[in-house]
């Protein structure tokens, strides 16, 4: 064969591999009480009964619910909420050895892990944050929100331009920092954001005070459309802030008796988790 044909037939077969690679990448697994689930735009219902609090754990219970967003595009949420005085909550932190969501929840021993704020191509946090006890970074000034646990073990949510992060006031044991904010006081924000549907994490706190954390796990809904979702439901959301999204979503639920509930693992690596014992 001329080398010139034997060039372009190489380059071909190349292209080939690495779309399909590229492919792969990109479709994390999923499962639900550890049934393996295909990821596509519409997420399957399964067996999963929807609109229904199942307790797993003491303090911490499990729901799914199907959203729907303007352009009716829509998912199967997935959502835990919690019981702040039940639970153990710390902001886990590896810039130098980024983890998958399955190796992040071996190595913490959680009951629940989601992925965190975000974080630059060398995996440092873009914002504050704090791991237990120990602070890195600087503070988003008067944008975006901050979850965090102060030195009394209190877990709070709030938005940045409302209440910035004080150092020489606040002794926080855990923290990360995100953007943008999506619910304040109950209402819906309105934030400069492209159009792009993405896989989703939110951090919230509802009216009662208890802590939720919210997935999408399908490329649903953009970041406007979360929020009008968000507001729509019926989780009576205070306060949501957006964490990192896309290829950095995952969740790990585990029930009372180590057993997996649901299991969505990011795309890739991350150096940021919030995990709940």
């Amino acid at each position: 064969m001329p080398a010139t044909r034997r060039f372009i037939l190489h380059l071909s077969l190349l292209c080939l591999l690495s779309s399909l690679l590229m492919g792969c990448s990109a479709l994390p697994t999923i499962s639900f009480n550890g049934t393996p689930v295909t990821h596509s735009q519409d997420t399957p219902d399964g067996e999963q009964q929807l609109d229904v609090w199942q307790a797993i754990s003491p303090g911490i219970e499990l729901r799914y619910e199907r959203w729907t967003g303007p352009s009716t595009n829509s998912d199967i949420m997935v959502i835990v909420r919690f019981n702040p005085a039940k639970i153990h909550l710390s902001v886990d932190y590896q810039p130098d050895q980024p983890l998958s969501m399955s190796e992040w929840t071996k190595q913490t021993n959680a009951k629940v892990l989601i992925n965190g704020g975000y974080f630059d191509n060398h995996n440092r946090a873009t914002g504050l944050l704090v791991s237990n006890g120990d602070v890195y970074g600087q503070s988003y000034d008067a944008f975006g929100g901050m979850l965090s646990v102060n030195s009394e073990g209190k877990i709070g949510l709030r938005a940045l331009h409302e209440q910035p992060y004080d150092p020489t006031t606040e002794q926080l044991q855990q923290a990360t920092q995100s953007t943008p904010m999506l619910i304040e006081h109950g209402k819906r924000t309105e934030f400069n954001a492209n159009g792009a549907t993405e896989r989703r994490t939110i951090v919230a706190q509802d009216k009662q005070g208890r802590l939720l954390f919210i997935i999408s796990p399908g490329l649903t809904f953009s970041l406007d459309e979360m929020a009008d979702v968000l507001e729509a439901s019926d989780l009576s959301i205070q306060t949501a802030l957006n964490l990192d999204g896309g290829a950095s979503t995952g969740i790990y639920v585990r029930d009372s008796n180590n057993k997996n509930r649901v299991t969505i693992d990011s795309v890739t690596a991350i150096p940021i988790v919030i995990a709940v014992k």
